[in-house]
């Protein structure tokens, strides 16, 4: 692998002691470097990723776009090539990075997202809340942008000189709409691929509240309306 494909793996993480471990495990041997950016935990969450060979940053302002705002500063001083974005929480698989890394560097496209399909999802690993959230938000860009996506999966990867030009800025529940919108606006070459998925460890701090599904809700679909109009 030459230089010009040099990969991160950025993971946003909030109290995920319990799983970070074994995520970071699971990373494979080809990824140059692992950022963890801790976000605001109150428990032994940075403890563990470094144990498990994370580079660790530390982000106070509670919100996953925060905490990826901060990953990607740490990055900017060397970037990679590729950055792929993956959970803390033990939900996806992290062995799976090649599936979406590939088709990059093979030059095919320069953004790809994991599709948490019916077919490689563990039954309740998405909450009826989840799915008929990320099916509103795939067809409103559907009908308004012209887009294929069919989820809002957090695992992905994308081209770093292409997450340059989205000048990303959304600090909570937005972030992953906003990137596959302005890939849309951008008209960055694209893919979505299949990838397996499963019940988290612990709690979901969105989902896993009514306060947190209706914020993640309001705050997806007015990305969509506002980047319309």
């Amino acid at each position: 692998m030459t230089n010009k494909m040099l990969m991160a793996v950025v993971i946003p993480a909030f109290n995920e002691e319990r799983s970070i471990g074994k995520v970071l495990a699971d990373i494979p041997a080809s990824v140059t470097r692992v950022v963890v950016a801790d976000n605001a935990s109150t428990d032994r969450t940075a403890e563990e990723a470094r144990k498990g060979g994370a580079w660790v940053v530390h982000e106070s302002r509670k919100g996953y776009g925060f905490a990826c705002l901060k990953a990607l500063e740490s990055l900017a001083q060397d970037p990679p090539a590729i950055v792929v974005f993956l959970d803390g929480d033990y939900s996806d698989y992290p062995e799976e990075l090649p599936l979406l890394t590939q088709p990059i560097a093979s030059g095919a496209v320069d953004f790809v997202v994991g599709a948490r399909r019916v077919a490689g999802r563990e039954k309740g690993a998405l909450t009826p809340q989840q799915i008929f959230g990320n099916a509103l938000a795939c067809t409103l860009m559907r009908w308004l942008y012209g887009g294929q996506f069919t989820d809002l999966g957090p695992f992905r990867a994308i081209r770093w000189d292409r997450l340059q030009e989205l000048e990303m800025e959304d600090k909570t529940y937005g972030w992953t709409v906003e990137m596959q919108l302005k890939v849309l606006r951008h008209q960055i070459p694209y893919r979505e691929v299949p990838v397996r998925y499963k019940k988290r460890i612990g709690q979901s701090k969105v989902s896993g509240t009514v306060k947190g599904t209706i914020l993640a809700g309001v705050k997806i679909i007015g990305w969509i309306i506002k980047y319309y109009f």
